[in-house]
């Protein structure tokens, strides 16, 4: 497949890159600095993926980008940048949206705060306590919602590197929707302080590694999937 990754030079995007390229997949990197790029990779995956450097921001650049890919993940941006991050996320759906060639699968990067508790009718990003910036996350995935493309938000906890997790692989759980630990019933007879304080203290449960979110998006990276229009949880089984 045809598969372009905005953010390519940034933790997540240089893994869904590399591991994209030892699947076999035709990869298009989207960046604003070259040099970076090419720094983190080797000689082999420099002369196989495709190199677009231009801004982020730019609609006609991404439209461009866009032509004739199969997929796209978004790996720019972080909720931190408030507003910045929304307009990244928005401009680039909109030239999805816009671009005929285009196949019209994308993923997305969200966070755990964004999937349901189960037993109540809550999120994490809408919790007391949790940094209001995660909310942004929120606004992607309305933004999301909106439109008829094959999308798929990869809503993961704290991302580690593989090294902190080396029998990882044997152990990985998904779940699409809800959180991807187990939760007792008796949640729901908490407050909204209480459960925000009770999934505090199970965060470290939810940490999961980069290589292991870039695979699994690339493994369902293929149009009307399992996960079409789903947010995804993913974590290890203890």
């Amino acid at each position: 497949m045809k598969i372009i990754v905005f953010g390519a030079t940034g933790n997540t995007g240089r893994r869904v890159l590399a591991h994209g390229i030892q699947m076999g997949h035709e990869m298009t990197a989207f960046v604003r600095n070259s040099e970076k790029l090419y720094d983190q990779l080797d000689e082999l995956s420099t002369k196989l993926v495709k190199v677009i450097v231009a801004d982020i921001m730019d609609p006609v650049s991404v439209g461009e980008a866009l032509a004739h890919q199969d997929a796209a993940i978004l790996a720019a941006g972080h909720a931190g940048q408030g507003e910045e991050f929304v307009r990244i996320v928005d401009n680039i759906i909109s030239q999805c949206e816009f671009q005929p060639s285009f196949s019209g699968r994308v993923w997305i990067m969200g966070g755990a705060g964004l999937l349901d508790i189960p037993y109540t009718d809550l999120i994490g990003n809408n919790l007391p306590g949790f940094p209001s910036e995660y909310r942004n996350h929120n606004r992607n995935l309305a933004r999301l919602q909106q439109t008829q493309l094959d999308w798929s938000i990869m809503c993961p906890g704290t991302m580690i590197d593989s090294r902190e997790h080396p029998d990882r692989v044997h152990h990985l759980h998904l779940t699409t929707e809800t959180l991807p630990i187990p939760i007792p019933e008796t949640i729901k007879e908490y407050s909204a302080a209480e459960i925000a304080g009770y999934l505090f203290s199970r965060l470290q449960e939810l940490n999961v590694a980069y290589d292991d979110v870039a695979i699994f998006m690339l493994e369902h990276i293929e149009l009307g999937g399992a996960f079409t229009r789903k947010r995804v949880g993913l974590t290890y089984q203890s």
